[in-house]
């Protein structure tokens, strides 16, 4: 393999969906950055891939940028992925793509799979395009303001949020923006895959006397409004 880094999207769920061209990546490569080596290792042994890793997180990715850069300058292929999905999208990565950049180090990309563009094409939600908003604030004064931001879109916002604040974050959309659709993609890909639709309060209903478990995405329906103004 050619010496830069190459930015691997895996599976967000099931081993199955993975490239041809992402296998070679990774068997190819001098070693992997992988956000939790334990997560990537399940992967790796589905496939029969004895490739070394080395752990690059949020937590370390700044002090091990220099390093890598170096890595790459001496000649090595380095392969990036995350948890699940494409790395650098709303997961660790910006930092050494941009570190590579400035470095003027090559860098590729060997698309994958995507929780965003799964759960628009499971939304139904027809527009030109659509916003991802990733994860929202913690704090609920910056949550607010950037709910009220986002339903004032003319497309689709998609928005990852953790099971143990879905529901809270379904009561805000409903206290901020109204009984505005929604739809949600819970362990997209996997066994017990889910797909919801409806307004809060029948998002919240469906929900009802059980956890919630797993990855969910989130997609809001833009503002009516706003929508038909675009597409006139």
């Amino acid at each position: 393999m050619n010496p830069g880094l190459y930015i691997v999207g895996t599976p967000i769920g099931n081993l199955q969906d993975i490239t041809l061209r992402a296998l070679e990546t990774l068997r190819g490569a001098a070693v992997i950055l992988a956000e939790d080596t334990r997560q990537t290792r399940k992967l790796l042994d589905r496939h029969g891939i004895r490739t070394p890793m080395l752990s690059y997180h949020k937590f370390n990715e700044a002090a091990r940028g220099a390093e890598l850069v170096d890595r790459i300058r001496a000649g090595a292929a380095l392969a990036l992925v995350s948890d699940s999905g494409m790395p650098a999208v709303s997961d660790p990565g910006a930092r050494l793509v941009a570190a590579c950049r400035e470095a003027d180090m090559p860098v590729f990309v060997v698309p994958g799979p995507s929780a965003v563009t799964s759960a628009i094409a499971l939304a139904g939600m027809p527009a030109r395009g659509f916003v991802f908003a990733g994860f929202l604030p913690h704090k609920a004064g910056a949550r607010a303001r950037e709910l009220a931001r986002f339903g004032a879109e003319s497309m689709p916002v998609v928005f990852f949020e953790s099971p143990y604040r879905l529901l809270k974050l379904v009561d805000e959309i409903e206290s901020i923006l109204g009984p505005r659709r929604l739809y949600v993609g819970r362990e997209l890909t996997k066994h017990f895959e889910e797909s919801l639709h409806g307004t809060p309060a029948e998002i919240r209903a469906a929900f009802a006397g059980r956890p919630v478990k797993g990855e969910c995405v989130v997609v809001l329906a833009p503002d009516e409004e706003r929508a038909a103004r675009a597409e006139a």
